[in-house]
């Protein structure tokens, strides 16, 4: 089951890979983390062409690949660590896709370190700017987003969920681990949004078109072509809307680069007119829909073959 705003769709449609899209090939990266935490040498992956990364080095997007993940390297306090919750799996024999898994991450140090942060998988169009910093507003290191002008009028992609058998969620960070109420949903995100800029670099955004379906409960095996339809225009007062397909601000705001090269928050101030033409896409799959450091443990999402409809 799912929740999503539903319209027909034409009998013929063009589908179009996004590139990369059947995830058939990956980026191998290396790093060996600090000695103060075990100095594993750890294996992280990302979506583009078929290579390996130089050991060590933050990743920006190679090959034109639009894709990233919340695999990352990160460096705080001096301490080099990875997170991997993004990984490369296989399709029923009909070649690799991708798995979203949400897990915990420990970091120990006698003295220094002892926390426990949850991690949910994540793959979205943009970058991520590493190496990461600090656990602190996670989306200020995310470039979410990328250009886009046309108008599809769905988004097609094959899926599988396994959700976590706990009836709510946990949330983790710095502080003590709290229970959240309600279960943990796979998330997929489709925005379309015309952006723009003022004389200082922030940004804003108005939705042009909308696509947000959450999944509530495991599908068993894989579901295979499925159409999810953009709807386009103020969604606010369709009957079958909900307030989590709302314009995004606030602290969930997504960040995008400006002009300047500055990595600035670009909130949704408004609904674009039904027929206005966006500036980028975002598409989003989240193996946990809470927000940052908020889930279960458990929860898998795997995806492949995503395309627009046109």
């Amino acid at each position: 089951m799912f929740v999503l705003l539903i319209v027909s769709l034409p009998l013929f449609a063009e589908d179009e890979f996004l590139k990369f899209g059947d995830f058939e090939q990956w980026i191998t990266r290396h790093y060996k983390e600090s000695a103060v935490i075990g100095g594993k040498r750890k294996t992280i992956l990302e979506v583009g062409p078929t290579s390996t990364w130089p050991e060590g080095e933050p990743y920006f997007n190679k090959g034109g690949s639009p894709w990233a993940t919340s695999n990352v390297y990160a460096k705080v306090s001096g301490v080099v660590k990875t997170n991997a919750s993004v990984y490369r799996d296989t399709h029923d024999g009909r070649g690799y896709c991708v798995k979203l898994v949400t897990h915990e991450e420990a970091v120990k140090v006698i003295g220094i370190i002892n926390i426990r942060v949850l991690a949910a998988g994540s793959l979205f169009t943009g970058e991520m700017k590493e190496p990461i910093k600090s656990s602190k507003n996670p989306m200020s290191n995310m470039n979410i987003g990328i250009p886009f002008t046309r108008r599809p009028r769905a988004v097609k992609f094959d899926y599988k969920v396994t959700l976590s058998d706990s009836p709510d969620r946990i949330q983790t960070g710095f502080s003590r681990v709290t229970k959240v109420s309600g279960r943990d949903l796979c998330e997929v995100v489709v925005i379309l949004q015309q952006r723009t800029e003022d004389a200082k670099g922030n940004l804003s955004a108005r939705r042009v078109g909308t696509m947000i379906a959450r999944f509530d409960r495991s599908t068993g095996s894989w579901v295979n072509d499925r159409e999810f339809p953009v709807r386009y225009g103020d969604i606010s007062r369709e009957k079958d809307y909900r307030d989590w397909m709302g314009l995004i601000s606030g602290e969930r705001t997504f960040y995008a680069y400006n002009s300047k090269g500055k990595l600035v928050p670009c909130p949704e101030e408004g609904w674009a007119p039904a027929d206005a033409l966006p500036t980028h896409a975002i598409v989003k799959f989240d193996s946990s829909h809470g927000g940052a450091y908020i889930g279960s443990v458990g929860n898998t999402f795997w995806v492949d073959n995503v395309r627009w409809v046109y």
